[in-house]
Protein backbone atom coordinates (compact mmCIF):
# COMPACT_ATOMS: atom_id res chain seq x y z
CA UNK A 1 0.00 0.00 0.00
CA UNK A 2 1.25 3.81 -0.26
CA UNK A 3 0.82 6.55 1.56
CA UNK A 4 -2.62 7.36 0.30
CA UNK A 5 -3.66 4.14 2.18
CA UNK A 6 -2.16 5.24 6.04
CA UNK A 7 -2.00 8.42 8.01
CA UNK A 8 0.81 10.97 7.70
CA UNK A 9 1.69 12.10 11.17
CA UNK A 10 1.96 15.94 11.50
CA UNK A 11 4.53 16.46 14.02
CA UNK A 12 4.91 19.54 12.22
CA UNK A 13 3.09 21.72 9.48
CA UNK A 14 4.00 21.22 5.55
CA UNK A 15 6.22 24.13 3.85
CA UNK A 16 7.89 24.42 1.47
CA UNK A 17 11.76 22.75 0.30
CA UNK A 18 14.34 23.95 -1.48
CA UNK A 19 13.81 21.23 -4.10
CA UNK A 20 11.70 21.14 -7.35
CA UNK A 21 8.37 18.77 -7.19
CA UNK A 22 9.29 17.82 -10.63
CA UNK A 23 11.70 15.07 -9.00
CA UNK A 24 8.77 13.27 -7.69
CA UNK A 25 7.43 12.85 -10.90
CA UNK A 26 10.60 11.59 -13.09
CA UNK A 27 12.52 9.73 -9.84
CA UNK A 28 10.78 6.13 -9.66
CA UNK A 29 12.05 2.53 -8.24
CA UNK A 30 13.23 1.54 -11.65
CA UNK A 31 15.31 4.71 -12.83
CA UNK A 32 18.71 3.47 -13.24
CA UNK A 33 20.45 6.33 -10.84
CA UNK A 34 18.02 5.05 -8.09
CA UNK A 35 18.57 1.48 -8.76
CA UNK A 36 22.47 1.95 -9.26
CA UNK A 37 22.76 4.65 -5.84
CA UNK A 38 20.44 1.57 -3.73
CA UNK A 39 23.49 -0.93 -5.02
CA UNK A 40 26.27 1.68 -3.34
CA UNK A 41 24.82 1.56 -0.74
CA UNK A 42 23.97 -2.25 -0.09
CA UNK A 43 27.71 -2.50 -1.17
CA UNK A 44 29.20 0.15 1.47
CA UNK A 45 27.13 -0.62 4.14
CA UNK A 46 24.58 -4.10 4.38
CA UNK A 47 26.18 -4.87 7.74
CA UNK A 48 25.10 -1.95 9.01
CA UNK A 49 21.25 -1.28 7.37
CA UNK A 50 21.19 -5.65 7.90
CA UNK A 51 21.57 -5.25 11.96
CA UNK A 52 19.83 -1.82 12.22
CA UNK A 53 17.02 -2.04 14.60
CA UNK A 54 15.42 1.14 14.48
CA UNK A 55 15.61 3.14 11.31
CA UNK A 56 14.84 6.51 9.87
CA UNK A 57 15.04 8.56 6.35
CA UNK A 58 14.99 12.18 6.92
CA UNK A 59 14.08 13.96 3.38
CA UNK A 60 12.48 10.62 2.60
CA UNK A 61 10.58 12.65 -0.82
CA UNK A 62 8.23 10.18 -1.93
CA UNK A 63 9.95 6.88 -0.64
CA UNK A 64 11.73 5.23 -3.04
CA UNK A 65 14.35 4.31 -0.74
CA UNK A 66 11.96 3.41 2.14
CA UNK A 67 10.38 0.65 -0.18
CA UNK A 68 13.72 -0.83 -1.50
CA UNK A 69 14.88 -1.45 2.51
CA UNK A 70 11.18 -3.00 3.27
CA UNK A 71 11.86 -5.43 0.13
CA UNK A 72 15.68 -5.71 0.54
CA UNK A 73 15.85 -5.87 4.12
CA UNK A 74 12.03 -6.65 5.46
CA UNK A 75 12.67 -3.33 8.11
CA UNK A 76 10.30 -0.66 8.59
CA UNK A 77 12.33 3.01 8.04
CA UNK A 78 10.24 5.95 9.45
CA UNK A 79 10.10 8.76 7.08
CA UNK A 80 10.77 12.39 7.67
CA UNK A 81 9.58 15.04 4.83
CA UNK A 82 8.00 18.77 5.27
CA UNK A 83 7.01 18.52 1.14
CA UNK A 84 3.35 17.65 0.94
CA UNK A 85 3.37 16.45 -2.57
CA UNK A 86 5.97 14.26 -1.75
CA UNK A 87 4.31 12.35 1.21
CA UNK A 88 1.20 12.00 -0.79
CA UNK A 89 3.55 10.35 -3.83
CA UNK A 90 5.46 7.89 -0.97
CA UNK A 91 5.23 4.99 -2.32
CA UNK A 92 6.44 3.02 0.68
CA UNK A 93 4.30 0.08 2.17
CA UNK A 94 4.25 -0.51 5.91
CA UNK A 95 6.65 2.44 7.02
CA UNK A 96 5.18 5.75 9.31
CA UNK A 97 5.85 8.68 7.55
CA UNK A 98 5.93 11.90 9.35
CA UNK A 99 5.26 15.21 8.16
CA UNK A 100 8.19 16.84 10.79
CA UNK A 101 10.77 19.35 10.83
CA UNK A 102 13.94 17.39 12.51
CA UNK A 103 14.64 21.55 14.06
CA UNK A 104 11.68 20.91 16.34
CA UNK A 105 13.48 18.10 17.98
CA UNK A 106 10.44 16.30 19.03
CA UNK A 107 11.34 14.90 22.71
CA UNK A 108 9.91 11.30 21.56
CA UNK A 109 12.45 10.97 19.07
CA UNK A 110 16.02 12.30 20.76
CA UNK A 111 18.73 9.47 20.07
CA UNK A 112 16.04 6.92 19.12
CA UNK A 113 17.30 5.70 16.07
CA UNK A 114 20.65 3.63 15.23
CA UNK A 115 20.43 3.93 11.44
CA UNK A 116 19.29 7.17 9.70
CA UNK A 117 19.59 8.20 6.33
CA UNK A 118 20.14 11.23 4.63
CA UNK A 119 19.95 10.64 0.74
CA UNK A 120 20.56 13.86 -1.38
CA UNK A 121 19.62 16.55 1.32
CA UNK A 122 22.62 17.85 2.36
CA UNK A 123 23.86 19.58 -0.70
CA UNK A 124 19.64 21.91 -0.30
CA UNK A 125 20.27 22.69 3.25
CA UNK A 126 21.57 26.66 3.10
CA UNK A 127 23.15 26.11 6.60
CA UNK A 128 24.52 22.65 7.19
CA UNK A 129 26.01 22.78 10.49
CA UNK A 130 22.48 23.55 12.19
CA UNK A 131 20.89 21.29 10.29
CA UNK A 132 23.57 18.32 10.72
CA UNK A 133 23.21 19.17 14.74
CA UNK A 134 19.65 18.45 14.52
CA UNK A 135 20.38 15.23 12.67
CA UNK A 136 22.37 14.37 15.54
CA UNK A 137 19.69 14.85 17.93
CA UNK A 138 17.67 11.85 16.44
CA UNK A 139 21.05 9.35 16.23
CA UNK A 140 21.47 7.18 18.98
CA UNK A 141 25.25 7.71 20.77
CA UNK A 142 26.68 5.01 18.72
CA UNK A 143 24.21 4.98 15.82
CA UNK A 144 25.10 5.30 12.07
CA UNK A 145 24.30 8.04 9.38
CA UNK A 146 24.14 7.27 5.60
CA UNK A 147 24.80 9.87 3.44
CA UNK A 148 24.49 10.45 -0.37
CA UNK A 149 25.30 14.03 -1.84
CA UNK A 150 26.18 15.43 -5.30
CA UNK A 151 29.76 15.05 -5.92
CA UNK A 152 32.59 18.27 -7.30
CA UNK A 153 31.80 21.56 -7.26
CA UNK A 154 32.95 21.66 -10.53
CA UNK A 155 30.49 19.78 -12.02
CA UNK A 156 27.74 22.06 -10.52
CA UNK A 157 25.08 23.68 -13.11
CA UNK A 158 22.00 25.35 -13.66
CA UNK A 159 20.66 21.40 -13.58
CA UNK A 160 21.76 22.16 -9.59
CA UNK A 161 20.07 24.85 -9.68
CA UNK A 162 16.82 24.06 -11.17
CA UNK A 163 16.46 20.86 -8.28
CA UNK A 164 17.52 23.38 -5.37
CA UNK A 165 21.24 22.34 -4.67
CA UNK A 166 23.16 24.55 -3.10
CA UNK A 167 26.12 22.59 -3.58
CA UNK A 168 28.11 20.20 -4.47
CA UNK A 169 30.83 18.11 -2.45
CA UNK A 170 34.44 16.04 -2.49
CA UNK A 171 34.64 13.42 0.07
CA UNK A 172 37.09 15.95 2.45
CA UNK A 173 34.28 18.12 1.63
CA UNK A 174 31.54 16.13 3.54
CA UNK A 175 34.39 14.69 6.01
CA UNK A 176 35.37 18.36 7.11
CA UNK A 177 31.31 19.37 7.59
CA UNK A 178 30.34 15.81 9.07
CA UNK A 179 33.40 15.61 11.54
CA UNK A 180 33.09 19.17 13.03
CA UNK A 181 29.70 18.48 13.62
CA UNK A 182 30.62 15.26 15.64
CA UNK A 183 30.43 11.98 13.07
CA UNK A 184 33.61 10.28 12.51
CA UNK A 185 33.83 9.24 8.91
CA UNK A 186 34.19 5.04 8.53
CA UNK A 187 33.59 4.29 4.87
CA UNK A 188 33.40 6.35 1.98
CA UNK A 189 33.31 5.99 -1.62
CA UNK A 190 32.56 8.32 -4.98
CA UNK A 191 30.31 6.37 -7.49
CA UNK A 192 28.99 7.41 -10.76
CA UNK A 193 31.83 7.41 -12.88
CA UNK A 194 30.99 5.89 -15.79
CA UNK A 195 28.18 8.53 -15.42
CA UNK A 196 30.82 11.96 -15.62
CA UNK A 197 30.47 12.02 -19.49
CA UNK A 198 26.92 12.38 -19.45
CA UNK A 199 26.59 14.91 -16.47
CA UNK A 200 29.09 17.08 -18.29
CA UNK A 201 27.13 16.66 -21.60
CA UNK A 202 23.93 17.77 -19.47
CA UNK A 203 25.95 20.57 -18.16
CA UNK A 204 27.05 22.08 -21.64
CA UNK A 205 22.84 21.90 -22.43
CA UNK A 206 21.89 23.77 -19.25
CA UNK A 207 23.75 26.69 -20.26
CA UNK A 208 21.32 26.86 -23.48
CA UNK A 209 18.11 25.30 -21.80
CA UNK A 210 17.83 25.18 -17.70
CA UNK A 211 15.48 22.21 -17.24
CA UNK A 212 15.70 20.20 -13.87
CA UNK A 213 13.33 17.34 -14.97
CA UNK A 214 14.60 16.49 -18.32
CA UNK A 215 17.80 16.59 -16.79
CA UNK A 216 17.20 13.57 -14.88
CA UNK A 217 14.81 12.12 -17.20
CA UNK A 218 15.81 8.34 -18.41
CA UNK A 219 14.51 8.71 -21.79
CA UNK A 220 12.46 5.17 -22.29
CA UNK A 221 13.45 2.00 -20.77
CA UNK A 222 15.74 0.78 -23.37
CA UNK A 223 17.72 3.95 -22.38
CA UNK A 224 17.31 3.19 -18.95
CA UNK A 225 18.82 0.37 -19.16
CA UNK A 226 21.38 0.86 -20.72
CA UNK A 227 22.02 3.82 -18.28
CA UNK A 228 21.55 1.13 -15.47
CA UNK A 229 24.25 -1.21 -17.13
CA UNK A 230 26.77 1.52 -17.67
CA UNK A 231 26.19 2.89 -14.25
CA UNK A 232 27.73 -0.47 -12.63
CA UNK A 233 30.90 -0.46 -14.67
CA UNK A 234 33.15 1.03 -11.73
CA UNK A 235 35.02 -0.74 -8.67
CA UNK A 236 33.70 0.72 -5.58
CA UNK A 237 34.71 1.64 -3.01
CA UNK A 238 36.95 4.34 -5.14
CA UNK A 239 38.10 7.70 -4.11
CA UNK A 240 39.09 8.95 -8.20
CA UNK A 241 35.92 10.37 -9.04
CA UNK A 242 32.15 10.36 -9.77
CA UNK A 243 28.65 11.82 -9.54
CA UNK A 244 27.96 10.86 -6.18
CA UNK A 245 29.92 10.81 -2.63
CA UNK A 246 28.26 8.12 -0.40
CA UNK A 247 29.15 8.05 3.25
CA UNK A 248 29.26 6.03 6.17
CA UNK A 249 29.57 8.48 9.24
CA UNK A 250 29.40 6.92 13.43
CA UNK A 251 28.02 9.73 15.95
CA UNK A 252 30.73 10.40 18.24
CA UNK A 253 28.64 11.05 20.52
Amino acid sequence: MGSQDRAVAYLSAAMPVNMGDWWFEVATSDHFWIRRRFEVMKRLADPVVRNAKRAAEIGCGNGLVQRDLEDCYGITVAGFELNEIALQKNVSRVSPLYCYNIHQRHPEFRGHFDLLLLFDVLEHIEDEDAFLQSVKFHLAEAGTLLINVPAHQFFFSDYDRAAGHIRRYSIGDLQEVCERNGFKMRASTYWGLPLVPLLLLRKAMSMQRSNGKSGFDARGSAMNSLLGLLARAEPLPQRFLGTSVMAVLENRG
